[in-house]
């Protein structure tokens, strides 16, 4: 007979990271449910809502570099999805003004029409999904910016 789980935890409802992936994957699903009616996967929102940011806020092009490290996303699925998004007539890759050898994204005027309508819907699924954490939300999002920026 085995002597069971090893953990320094009495309760699972202990163990932070449990914790962590039980919500996340809630709200994962909460924002399936809301991005389904734009035809959008979560990644495809988050990369067409920061190329549209990204594209607005300078004059330099925005490269897969520059809108995979401000996403924090994988540079090969970031390139898979940005695939995606340029068959959906959302994105385009234009030649870059400066590097001959490099592609500027950027997002259609449809790409940008859909990330704002998608936006509404996203940020309202973020509102009731920690509505129950009431004035702790900015708390919560500081110790989640301190997480993600002190992670290894």
């Amino acid at each position: 007979m085995s002597e069971g789980l090893r953990t320094e935890f009495g309760d699972a409802q202990e163990s932070p990271g449990l914790l962590l992936w039980q919500v996340t994957n809630r709200w994962q699903a909460a924002q399936r449910a809301a991005l389904a009616p734009f035809d959008l996967t979560h990644v495809q929102f988050v990369l067409l809502a920061s190329l549209t940011y990204l594209g607005h806020r300078g004059a330099e092009p925005v490269m897969q570099r520059e809108l995979a490290e401000h996403a924090a996303t994988d540079p090969m699925m970031t390139s898979q999805v940005l695939r995606a998004l340029e068959q959906k007539g959302l994105i385009e890759r234009r030649e870059h003004p400066h590097d001959r050898r490099a592609r500027a994204l950027v997002a259609t005027a449809d790409g940008v029409a859909l990330a704002n309508r998608a936006v509404v819907a996203v940020e309202a699924c973020d509102r009731t999904f920690f509505g129950p954490l009431g004035a702790g939300v900015g708390g919560f999002a500081r110790a989640l910016c301190s997480l993600r920026d002190g992670a290894p």
